[in-house]
């Protein structure tokens, strides 16, 4: 056992595709123009607690890393004041019932071959499948959570998962849509983690859109 998880933790060190890349790209814009829409206003309960555990989680995790972490399953979760750009969803959908641990976990070992094979995985790993950007893509899409990409702001609204190419070449990040809204660019504001901790930023259309899901 001990040497599978060492063997696990060499080949899955820094590849979450889940990007640190803080400096790519314009600075978030002025956040006092924004506006917090109120969050009872969300189109259902999970969707509020949705919401509300990725805000709080900007007063919490500070820090970011792509460190491998053997974690309990289900609901097993790396040290709450550091993550990846995928654990700011994970936190934010177990607020509200849903264990992404578990849901990408038991799809994926009925389903391996459907899930990208990027990692020189030979089966899953609870501890790490769910942090990876490819594979909440994938899950999602197969749950038929996506929608239409498009460059028009009033189609993301609170709640919604965008995922983004940084670089062009997939270099991959995933955040979610918050009620935090930009009066002057019209945008709702991006909560995710890009490598300064948990923050609500401008940044929607910053990078290329790659995906948009709604799950709730």
């Amino acid at each position: 056992m001990f040497k599978r998880i060492v063997f696990y933790a060499l080949i899955a060190a820094f590849s979450l595709n889940c990007s640190s890349l803080p400096r790519l790209g314009s600075s978030p814009r002025d956040p006092s123009i924004a506006i917090e829409r109120p969050v009872v206003e969300a189109r259902t309960p999970e969707l509020r607690e949705v919401l509300e555990s990725a805000r709080k989680q900007t007063k919490v995790t500070r820090n970011y890393t792509q460190e491998y972490f053997v974690i309990p399953y289900p609901n097993g979760d790396v040290p709450e004041d550091t993550g990846a750009c995928t654990d700011v969803v994970i936190r934010s959908f177990r607020a509200a019932g849903v264990d992404l641990q578990k849901e990408v976990h038991e799809d994926m070992a009925k389903n391996f071959s459907s899930y990208p094979q990027k990692w020189g995985m030979a089966g899953t790993d609870t501890n790490i499948d769910h942090r990876r950007v490819p594979n909440l893509q994938t899950y999602f899409n197969r749950r038929g959570k996506s929608v239409p990409l498009t460059d028009d702001p009033k189609d993301y609204q609170p709640g919604d998962v965008v995922t983004w190419d940084l670089n062009g070449k997939g270099m991959t990040h995933i955040g979610i849509v918050s009620h935090v809204f930009n009066e002057t660019t019209k945008h709702y504001y991006i909560i995710h983690n890009i490598g300064s901790g948990t923050r609500i930023e401008d940044r929607l259309f910053e990078w290329k859109v790659t995906g948009h899901y709604r799950y709730f």
